[in-house]
Formats: C-alpha cells, sequence, structure tokens
C-alpha cells in the first residue's frame, strides 16, 4: 500500500473523528437542560400559596418545554424544574439553597414563597454568583442589600403594593384607617407603605398595631382599633392570621364600615364563608383583567393550562399562581435577550427589558436593584356571590359596598 496514502486517510480519518466528536459536543451540550431551583413548602403556614406559585411556574416549564426550550447560542435547552422543600422554615432555606446549588447543580434560582424566606435564599444566591428570581417577595429591604443577581419579575414592591387599596378606600369615603401587622419584612413593608401613602392623600392614620408571629387570639387589637373610631381596619399578615382575625371580627360583632385584607380574595380565604363578605383584598388573576401580553400566555391560556396540567387541584389558581407563572414568563425573555444564563448577563438583560415587556400580571418594570415598581393589584370585594372588582373602575363589576351592614345583618 502506498504509505502516503495511508497517510493522508489516516490524517483525514484522525480530523473526521475529532470534528464528530466536537459536533456530538455540541448536540449533547444543546440537548442539556436549564436547571432551575427553588424550594417550596411542604407544610407549615407558607404551604399553600408556595404550592400555588410553584404551580404557576410548573404551567410556564410545560409552554416552554412544548416549544422545544428556550434558545441559547442558537441551541434550544429544555427546562428542568428541581424542587426541595423549606417547610416554611428560614433557618433551613440557606441550608437546602445551597443544596440545590452545591449538589443539584442548578443554574438559575427560583425564590420561595414570601419576603421572610426569600430574604433568607438571596444571601446564599448571591454567595454563590447565581440569579435569584422573585415572584412573591415583595419587602424593599431585600432590595437594599447590595445584590447583584436579584430581579423581582412580577411581584410589586412592598412600599407600593398598597397603593391601589389606599386609593380605593379613599374613592368610597374612607377619611380614616387603623393598621395592625404580623412584624415581619412582608406585612410591614406593606403596612409602612400603606401609611405613608395614605398620610400623603389626607386621611387619619387611628392605630399603628403589630403583632407577633403565631398569634390566634386578635381580641384586643380588634378593639383597640374599633375604640379609635376608624373608618376602615387595615390589618396585614399572611392567609392564615386574616382567616382567624375574620372570624373573629363576626364573633366581636366589629362592625367597621370597611376592612381591608391583602388575601381576602383568595380561593382559600373564601373557604371561611360568609366570616369574608365585605371584606376587601387584592388579586392580579380576575376574568376582567386581560392585559395584551407580548410575553408568555395570556389569562385564558394560563387557566386552560392550569386546568389540563391540575385536574385533581382543589384550589382554583390565585394570584400567587400569576405571579410566579409571569415570573418564569419574564425569565424566559432575560435569557433570550442575553442569549445566556451568565447571571451578570441576565441582570444586564432584565434592566434592558424594562417598559418593554407585558406579562398576565402586567407591564414589566424594575429599578437597578432589582426592585419591581409596575404591576399594580385590583382590589376586590367579598359579596354573597364571591369577589367582585370594585377598582380601579375601568374594570369594575360592581360598586363597592360602603359602610358594610353589620354583622347582625348579614
Amino acid at each position: 500500500m502506498d504509505m502516503t496514502f495511508l497517510k493522508r486517510f489516516l490524517s483525514s480519518l484522525a480530523l473526521s473523528s475529532i470534528a464528530f466528536a466536537m459536533a456530538f459536543t455540541e448536540v449533547a451540550g444543546a440537548a442539556d437542560p436549564i436547571k432551575i431551583g427553588m424550594t417550596v413548602s411542604s407544610q407549615g403556614r407558607f404551604a399553600l400559596a408556595a404550592q400555588s406559585g410553584e404551580r404557576g411556574l410548573k404551567i410556564w416549564i410545560n409552554d416552554v418545554n412544548s416549544r422545544g426550550g428556550i434558545s441559547i447560542n442558537g441551541q434550544k435547552r429544555k427546562i428542568e424544574l428541581v424542587s426541595l422543600d423549606d417547610r416554611s422554615d428560614k433557618a433551613m432555606v440557606p441550608r437546602v439553597y445551597e443544596t440545590l446549588i452545591k449538589e443539584k447543580g442548578v443554574d438559575i434560582l427560583f425564590g420561595p414563597f414570601g419576603s421572610t424566606l426569600t430574604g433568607a435564599a438571596a444571601n446564599t444566591t448571591e454567595q454563590f454568583d447565581k440569579f435569584l428570581m422573585i415572584w412573591s417577595a415583595s419587602s424593599d429591604a431585600i432590595y437594599e442589600q447590595g445584590y447583584k443577581y436579584v430581579v423581582s419579575g412580577s411581584q410589586i414592591a412592598a412600599s407600593r403594593m398598597s397603593h391601589p387599596s389606599i386609593r380605593a378606600l379613599k374613592a368610597v369615603g374612607v377619611k380614616s384607617i387603623a393598621f395592625a401587622y404580623l412584624d415581619e419584612p412582608f406585612p410591614a413593608g406593606v403596612t409602612k407603605g400603606a401609611i405613608a401613602y395614605a398620610k400623603e392623600l389626607g386621611m387619619k392614620v387611628t392605630m399603628e398595631e403589630k403583632f407577633a408571629k403565631g398569634t390566634k387570639d386578635f381580641s384586643l387589637i380588634i378593639q383597640k382599633a374599633l375604640a379609635t373610631g376608624a373608618d376602615a381596619f387595615y390589618p396585614t399578615g399572611y392567609e392564615g392570621d386574616q382567616m382567624i382575625m375574620a372570624r373573629q371580627l363576626r364573633e366581636q360583632g366589629a362592625n367597621f364600615p370597611a376592612t381591608y385584607m391583602v388575601y381576602a380574595a383568595q380561593p382559600q380565604f373564601l373557604e371561611i364563608g360568609k366570616d369574608a363578605h365585605y371584606i376587601m383584598g387584592q388579586t392580579l388573576l380576575h376574568e376582567k383583567i386581560n392585559w395584551k401580553v407580548n410575553a408568555g400566555l395570556s389569562r385564558e391560556q394560563v387557566m386552560a393550562s392550569y386546568n389540563k396540567l391540575f385536574p385533581n387541584v382543589a384550589y382554583q389558581p390565585d394570584f400567587q399562581t400569576a405571579l410566579a407563572y409571569s415570573a418564569g414568563a419574564v425569565l424566559e425573555e432575560i435569557i433570550i435577550k442575553a442569549d445566556s444564563i451568565n447571571p451578570a448577563k441576565m441582570k444586564q438583560a432584565a434592566l434592558d427589558l424594562n417598559e418593554k415587556l407585558t406579562v398576565m400580571t402586567g407591564p414589566y418594570k424594575i429599578e437597578p436593584t432589582g426592585k419591581q415598581v409596575s404591576m399594580e393589584f385590583v382590589i376586590m370585594q367579598n359579596s354573597k356571590n364571591g369577589p367582585e372588582v370594585v377598582y380601579p373602575n375601568a374594570i369594575a363589576t360592581m360598586k363597592p359596598i360602603y359602610p358594610a351592614p353589620s354583622y347582625s345583618n348579614r
């Protein structure tokens, strides 16, 4: 055999093998999923809301994967969700997020439910230079820590969250408000923002009372609020706190002309029955709320997907579902804009997308800190037929009932 020919043949074969190996590596890389990690509470006071949010995120993931994934450098990559349990325990969160990063090898983190847990998670994700997408934590304090890679995709900051509710109360004639709040970051932040805005609008604050985690008897707070003669009672805590308080308002015959609770329009809250009637609350998910989206699915599409993916879930989707889904839709646009899952490139992309995205929960806009300053809530009031939109007027389904009838007449 001609040795020159043999050498050329072997050289060509070697080059072909190298090219094939490189091509195979690229194909394999294209098939590698983007791993997203989060914690979800299996028990404790955050369980219902956390699980509702997880379902919203799964709707987004299902949609992305049905389209073949997200394109990065021209290669489609599907999403893989890695969920671990945090048991509603702040002390567990740093350790579990470290496990997601070091042992599970996730690329991007989604926050847990709520400001209390998310604040603990952010310290860990920042330590490992990982991008953290927030979907439910609203405490302004999170964005005052100088974190580089934290972005709220959908949850408006606590200092601004209360503004629509205060405007709604003022519109019906409320002139004075008694505030009570759970002494934790989210409720305290919402209340602080509400008090400041109420004063700005010329309303009188008659009480500012905090209560401790685990409080079950709110009788003293309720009686103190009544004694101030306030037109409205505005207690802020988590869903369980507010359900207990609503029941005790009825038991004590505490007839405030208006009562506002953040979670009052949610499906779980409504299970308390007539004790929920006439209480005002907020949501981002209602048949009248139909933003013209340019990122992700519309409300109707999300609802259809929810019913298909979760036919046996007892609860209908709520605003936690909507917030988590929308944060996923924003995250997809961030990755596409960055063409990367590098946290620095993603943060810059998140800023570059300001006022260019509208998802099912509304227009997207963040500050350089990652704080969400758009996506205001719609105000509801519970009627005997269920929650109705009462503010803003443009999409209202009924006029607010003010003053609310006394408990003896309900």
